[in-house]
């Protein structure tokens, strides 16, 4: 009895088999399988693999809505359209020639003011990744070489040089300086808080520009009147161009400051509608003189200097200083509105003494 009993306690511990493991848990769904290695993307101080063509590095690497710093001039527009010669001087240039010349300037415009911009973020590239509004500049985050950027730079004035073999010999001797404008500028905010009336030297050239590739030689003995009105001008659209770009650089006030970059707006953050308002008084009454000295009439001076006037005014008044976003759209706009009413008062003053004359050549030879 005592042995069933120490059998019934031993048995089960001794003679049974130990329990099977648990089966495994059943995966209902398979992981996902690893996503391939993709390559990092390159920091910001290399450019990025594959690199981009040799002549198209900005275009590839830019995004569109900032490439277009590189490739559309807002302020030289109203350039494309030098005034005409004195009404004692007939014209004697049909329209189809001063339009043409007049697309001429513009395609002039457009490449050598996306030298100037390559030229200057070639200068600025360490200085660009300090400013929130510049950091993704192509050059300042490294997705274009600055070995790059000068062979675009050259490319762009070659075909620069291309556009400026079309117009008469004269305009090579009137070109000249404005090089060496391009490659300024860029240095003058390193050195003065007034590199805007350096931009505006550089941008401005295109003034003096129109009356040699127009037939008109400013340095010519009797031609006095043209070199005043070429002068004013000129003038006029420095004091357009520092107005603009005191705007323009309010947008970049905070960043300039902690890196080290002068600007007008800087120096005169609190009385920047002031200056405003004196630059455009001086804008407009510059180009009256211009009109005066080349003798223009009633069209352009209502609708350039009269247009000029309002658009600034309007401008300088609801631009609010604070804000980049607002400061960049007048930037844009307000340059487009501005250059609108001078080119267009230009063009219908052209028009009417075109008109006027050829009247006038028909009766004599009637």
């Amino acid at each position: 009895m005592l042995t069933n009993l120490e059998q019934r306690h031993t048995t089960p511990a001794e003679n049974s088999s130990p329990p099977p493991p648990p089966p495994p848990p059943q995966q209902r769904h398979s992981p996902p399988p690893p996503p391939p290695l993709q390559r990092p993307t390159p920091p910001h101080n290399r450019p990025p693999l594959p690199p981009p063509p040799l002549l198209d590095p900005l275009r590839r690497a830019h995004p569109p809505r900032q490439a277009h710093r590189l490739l559309l001039p807002l302020l030289p527009l109203p350039l494309v359209h030098p005034p005409r010669r004195p009404s004692r001087h007939p014209i004697h240039l049909p329209p189809t020639t001063v339009l043409t010349t007049s697309l001429l300037f513009l395609s002039g415009a457009l490449i050598m003011r996306g030298a100037g911009c390559t030229i200057n973020d070639l200068w600025d590239r360490n200085l660009d990744p300090h400013v929130a509004r510049t950091r993704l500049r192509p050059i300042a985050r490294g997705a274009v070489t600055p070995f790059r950027a000068v062979v675009f730079t050259g490319a762009q004035l070659f075909a620069g040089l291309a556009i400026l073999l079309q117009f008469p010999l004269d305009c090579f001797f009137y070109a000249t300086p404005s090089l060496l404008l391009v490659a300024a500028y860029p240095l003058a905010k390193r050195v003065t808080y007034y590199p805007q009336f350096v931009l505006g030297l550089t941008f401005s050239w295109g003034a003096i520009m129109g009356f040699p590739a127009l037939g008109v030689d400013l340095l010519a003995p009797g031609n006095s009147h043209a070199l005043t009105a070429a002068a004013l001008l000129y003038t006029s659209n420095v004091a357009w161009t520092v107005l603009y770009d005191m705007v323009y650089a309010h947008m970049d006030i905070k960043d300039d400051a902690k890196a080290g970059i002068k600007s007008i707006a800087l120096k005169h953050d609190a009385q920047t509608k002031q200056v405003l308002t004196g630059l455009a008084a001086v804008q407009v009454a510059l180009l009256a003189g211009a009109g005066i000295a080349s003798g223009a009439g009633p069209a352009f001076f209502i609708g350039s200097c009269g247009g000029a006037l309002v658009t600034l005014g309007i401008m300088i008044k609801r631009v609010n200083l604070k804000s980049v976003k607002d400061c960049w759209w007048w930037f844009v706009n307000g340059a487009w509105l501005t250059g609108g009413v001078i080119s267009a008062g230009l063009g219908a003053d052209y028009l009417i003494k075109y008109v006027q004359e050829e009247g006038a050549d028909g009766q004599d030879s009637a």
